[in-house]
């Protein structure tokens, strides 16, 4: 990879700090959700907050070049006030990684809504819009000369499409949509705020980007793999680097009553905040057919369907994760070329990961080959996509340190440092070094395979 290529990891604010409650920090959505039975919450998670100094020494000795969390806007704005410990710890939190050598990469809101701003109606209403522009405006004031790329939004297609799963929202596809037009407006009118202060470091979206395979050769299967495409990743990129929709996605939205209400003055604030660059979260493919049945399962990363649109259906050709994800490396090829075609913009990975009951030995070691062959295939095709002629700025995979999954908790382990606790129980919260740390350790000291 170039010299300057980013290395890094990433992981989110509920996601690993724990400390729910102290220090003036407000709920947020993700604290007070219904927690499956069998699975830990997230009030403690990694207790992150309190060892984030250990922590960073570890993404130090991993040699992490850059390191992608993000930030709690009930932390830091709980109630619509300006919490100061919250900020100081950031502060912190920015200053040890910097002193590190380690370049801090900031998604402003990944998943984690604040309950002052949910029982207001969360997305649905505009007045969010004026919420968030204030609490972003607070961040790059405080942080923007320190912070290089700043990600505005997590996969805010997967709160649009699967917004039960992930505990977000629970409304009907009408809701969801208008939900997600606030949030692209959102988007775009602090993205031309900071254009306007004219900050030193670049932003842009970070949705959830899976290329769409159809299921044959058929005609109606190559269409529904492009209306799947235009709903999925293009009505969300669109926006962010056109400033506008895309026309397949607003028809698809038409046609099944969900298209949101648009303004002009949303058309001209479209227009007038469009990203710098492209962060993107791979995880695998989608494939489709021309739509049959009406039974549809919703996750994270399988598929569903629409009427009339196209079906997810199984690919029989990509093996599955133990957690039923598939896996497609050459697919991540396929996808960064997609994108990089269509927008021409630098694209930054900040997710690609494979979840897995890691099991550490008496002798404090975890053995997770299965990571290593995961991420390395996954690299050797980035690093094709690379002489492709796509410019990527770097690889966060999820995640630096294990964490609490958004819906199948500790049990479903990411990161290349293991934390021992368990669903119940939180031992003694102790890091240790997997196999695949000490493998990635060998790539970012050669830059590559």
């Amino acid at each position: 990879m170039k010299e300057n290529f980013l290395w890094g990891a990433s992981t989110s604010a509920y996601q690993v700090e724990g400390a729910w409650n102290e220090a003036g920090k407000g709920p947020s959505v993700q604290d007070v959700k219904e927690i499956p039975e069998g699975t830990t919450d997230f009030k403690v998670a990694v207790d992150h907050y309190h060892r984030f100094k250990e922590d960073v020494q570890l993404f130090k000795e991993l040699g992490l070049k850059a390191y992608r969390f993000s930030i709690s806007w009930s932390r830091v704005m709980p109630n619509g006030q300006v919490n100061e410990q919250g900020i100081a710890f950031y502060e912190a939190l920015i200053d040890e990684l910097i002193s590190q050598g380690i370049k801090p990469i900031v998604t402003v809101f990944h998943f984690d809504l604040p309950v002052y701003v949910e029982k207001k109606g969360g997305w649905e209403n505009r007045e969010t819009i004026t919420e968030f522009s204030k609490y972003c405006q607070l961040l790059f004031e405080r942080f923007g000369e320190k912070i290089p790329y700043w990600q505005t939004i997590n996969e805010q297609n997967v709160m649009a499409l699967a917004g039960s799963v992930i505990g977000t929202s629970k409304k009907s596809m009408k809701e969801k949509f208008q939900e997600n037009h606030h949030m692209l407006v959102a988007q775009a009118l602090v993205t031309k705020y900071f254009h306007e202060q004219d900050y030193a470091g670049k932003i842009g979206p970070a949705p959830n980007i899976a290329s769409v395979y159809p299921a044959t050769d058929k005609p109606e299967d190559q269409l529904a793999a492009f209306y799947m495409s235009a709903l999925r990743n293009w009505l969300f990129l669109d926006v962010a680097v056109y400033g506008t929709y895309n026309h397949n996605a607003w028809h698809l939205l038409e046609t099944i009553g969900a298209a949101p209400k648009i303004t002009k003055e949303d058309q001209a604030i479209l227009a007038s905040g469009t990203c710098d660059y492209i962060a993107i979260n791979y995880y695998n493919t989608m494939t489709v057919s021309a739509y049959y049945e009406k039974e549809n399962k919703i996750d994270q990363q399988s598929g569903f369907g629409i009427p009339g649109f196209f079906q997810s259906v199984e690919n029989k050709h990509l093996p599955l994760t133990e957690f039923g994800w598939p896996i497609d490396p050459k697919g991540f090829r396929f996808t960064l070329n997609e994108i990089y075609s269509r927008y021409r913009l630098p694209v930054l990975i900040t997710e690609n990961g494979i979840g897995a009951k890691d099991t550490l030995t008496i002798d404090g070691k975890i053995h997770d080959k299965y990571r290593i062959d995961y991420l390395q295939e996954h690299i050797k095709q980035m690093e094709l996509a690379e002489k492709d002629g796509v410019e990527i700025i770097g690889y966060c995979p999820w995640s630096a340190l294990d964490l609490i999954s958004t819906h199948e908790g500790i049990e479903k382990r990411y990161g290349f440092i293991y934390v021992n606790r368990t669903e119940t129980s939180l031992l003694d919260l102790a890091r240790y070094k997997k196999d695949s740390f000490y493998w990635y350790k060998k790539i970012i000291e050669t830059n590559g395979l």
